[in-house]
């Protein structure tokens, strides 16, 4: 066989496959619904990312009545189930139960699927099950929820007009830093950081890495983030600046601010809510929290008041469940078990009732995109400690009509005074700063979120009303 005749078939072959596929390219944008597409493969996380699509399917449907909402989900689901776990988890009631497309390829979206090179891994992995998606039911508006930026041209392929809500970017400025200082974290793993030459393949990796991501993220029609922290790095890597839009994301504070100010302090009672995932940094606040007991110990404070701490939070894996058991091992070894509670994948009218009882709330995720659970204990009436960076810092525990709302915070030492502070704070002065935390968490509110996203959406979607 010779070299042409091997050419000629490979060519030949190559032909036959991309034939194949804009057949069914041309096939799906033909049989386009007047819809909009929700790409949010994982509808049980329990997150704020949930909450984000619960209220933006509402939102739709209110603004836009005759369109179909349906959302690309890896779970069972039925439409029922999805409309009451909005309603029940999240307090979120959909005018109608919007179409579920079931995925089966979710598989690739999976991290524990790539132990190496996640990030490319996972980015086109959700290129594979978004052409399963748009395969199955091709919307006129493709809205994603999750993050996948590497889906966004293969969905202008299909047509569709696309629209993005995006939490956190995939790689920032301050990934490569760390990898750069060789700093260890969940995502930059101890062997990579204690090594100079594996560090600068890294870095190497994510250059190419957010090259790319820029790339596929200007495809996007529209682009909305959830903080100032993530705009300054979409605007800097995907370089759409007149089409990205900040729009804080709907936190529950019209239910929350119903909540008295005043509440028991026998025994004082610190919560923390957040999914038990690593970046979330359970163990700083548990060492924080065992250093403030021994610390309130001393002769010099006299604060016989002893603490409680509420852990809050759900599993989404086996992963998660492994962690919050590792936690609860922690605790007893810490001698703990007396002042520590564990709630785990609680309804929301537990979740209220909890944050109801809070005099403080923990948060400690390193450049947390935003913070949800910090404005929900802002407008529950539990003073916010949060960690000194990203969404908590930029956009939310800030002084408000020049009165505090709140502390920051970096290492378990200053996480200790903070909680310290608290218990020492007079009652008086406690009401006054919670609520002033209070007053700053309506900028954050559900109807705010409403307000901002129809007026984000509305120069695409005010073609449909003409």
């Amino acid at each position: 066989m010779t070299t042409l005749t091997i050419f000629l078939a490979i060519f030949s072959l190559l032909l036959a496959i991309c034939l194949y596929f804009s057949l069914i390219v041309a096939s799906s944008r033909r049989n386009r619904r007047k819809s909009v597409g929700f790409f949010h493969p994982y509808t049980n996380d329990g997150g704020g990312g949930e909450r984000v699509l619960w209220c933006a399917v509402r939102a739709i449907q209110e603004e836009n009545p005759g369109l179909e909402c349906a959302v690309f989900t890896g779970d069972e689901a039925s439409p029922e189930s999805l409309s009451t776990r909005a309603r029940d988890r999240f307090g979120v009631e959909l005018l109608r139960a919007p179409k579920v497309i079931r995925l089966f390829k979710r598989k690739w979206v999976d991290e524990k699927t790539y132990p190496r090179f996640t990030m490319i891994g996972q980015s086109l992995g959700s290129v594979y099950l978004s052409w399963e998606a748009l395969c199955k039911y091709n919307p006129q508006f493709y809205f994603d929820t999750s993050g996948y930026a590497f889906t966004y041209p293969l969905a202008r392929l299909f047509g569709c007009k696309v629209i993005c809500y995006t939490h956190y970017p995939t790689i920032s400025s301050d990934m490569v830093a760390r990898v750069t200082g060789q700093s260890s974290m969940y995502n930059n793993d101890p062997l990579i950081a204690k090594s100079a030459w594996l560090s600068r393949c890294k870095v190497i990796y994510y250059t190419i890495f957010s090259w790319l991501y820029g790339m596929v993220g200007s495809y996007a029609h529209l682009a909305m983030v959830n903080s100032s922290w993530t705009r300054s790095h979409i605007e800097q890597l995907w370089k759409i600046p007149a089409r990205t839009k900040r729009v804080y994301p709907p936190c529950d504070t019209s239910s929350l601010q119903m909540l008295p100010l005043e509440r028991p302090t026998e025994p004082p009672t610190f919560i923390s809510v957040a999914q038990f995932r690593p970046e979330k940094a359970h163990g700083l606040q548990l060492e924080a929290f065992a250093l403030a007991l021994e610390r309130l110990s001393s002769p010099e404070l006299e604060i016989k008041r002893r603490p409680k701490l509420q852990f809050v939070g759900s599993c989404r894996n086996e992963d998660d469940e492994r962690r919050l058991q590792k936690l609860k091992e922690r605790c007893t070894e810490l001698h703990l078990d007396d002042f520590v509670e564990f709630h785990k994948n609680v309804l929301y009218r537990v979740l209220v009732k909890l944050l109801g009882g809070a005099v403080a709330g923990l948060h400690s995720m390193v450049d947390e995109h935003f913070g949800i659970s910090v404005v929900e204990y802002m407008a529950a009436g539990a003073i916010p400690i949060a960690h000194n960076s990203a969404g908590p810092r930029m956009d939310i525990v800030l002084e408000e009509d020049g009165q505090q709302t709140g502390f920051l915070a970096n290492t378990k030492e200053e996480y200790a005074d903070a909680i310290i502070k608290v218990l020492m704070t007079s009652d008086t002065d406690r009401l006054r700063i919670a609520s002033s935390a209070r007053n700053r968490a309506q900028r954050f509110s559900e109807q705010r979120f409403d307000q901002d996203f129809k007026g984000a959406i509305q120069p695409i979607f005010g073609a449909l009303n003409k």
